[in-house]
């Protein structure tokens, strides 16, 4: 199975390349302003250095997606209505989300039958329950805004989390931990 994995952030496109499950290649393109021509350029680095014919020969493409709001509690097969929805949520992470959708919609027209998989940083977080993710501000904002703490960098949260688990011996779900997300 051959598996892209994009992070397509507000200023560098990062790609990883899993084949049967193994890290063939990985690389960044900086400081990027056209995302077309990045996934062209991944495309090409994918030909070159992991003998991939071209985006279709790829089983499936995963995006990290920053930003689901309240939508979005898991990873999801993307459709136009998911499409949309990512749309949508641009104001809550402007600088992000049209990264991500960029980078989604030039796979779609690259590979139109290639699946794609989101993934949402906020995810994670959607078990908070209200008292911790309203603010103290009228509740309007919330209703009409969207106004919360939505968290953030969960992938890295349960990734740490599960790590953790596992060291210790003990089901994620059974296990109170504490996790820090640094950066990278």
């Amino acid at each position: 199975m051959k598996i892209l994995v994009l992070n397509a952030g507000s200023s560098s496109l990062k790609y990883k390349l899993f084949i049967d499950r193994e890290l063939s290649l990985e690389g960044m393109i900086e400081n990027i302003t056209d995302y077309h021509k990045g996934i062209v350029e991944v495309e090409s680095r994918l030909q070159q250095e992991a003998n991939i014919s071209d985006l279709s020969s790829l089983d499936v493409v995963g995006h990290r997606v920053v930003h689901g709001g309240e939508v979005f509690q898991e990873s999801v097969l993307i459709d136009q209505k998911v499409i949309d929805t990512i749309r949508s949520l641009i104001p809550l992470a402007p600088l992000h989300n049209p990264a991500n959708l960029e980078g989604i919609v030039t796979i779609a027209k690259e590979a139109p039958t290639l699946k794609q998989v989101a993934v949402f940083d906020t995810a994670f977080h959607q078990t908070l329950p209200p008292k911790a993710y309203h603010y103290a501000l009228p509740y309007e904002l919330y209703k009409e805004s969207g106004i919360r703490r939505y968290g953030f960098h969960g992938t890295s949260h349960q990734f740490v989390a599960n790590k953790a688990s596992r060291i210790l011996g003990k089901d994620p779900q059974e296990t109170s931990l504490i996790t820090l997300h640094l950066g990278n």
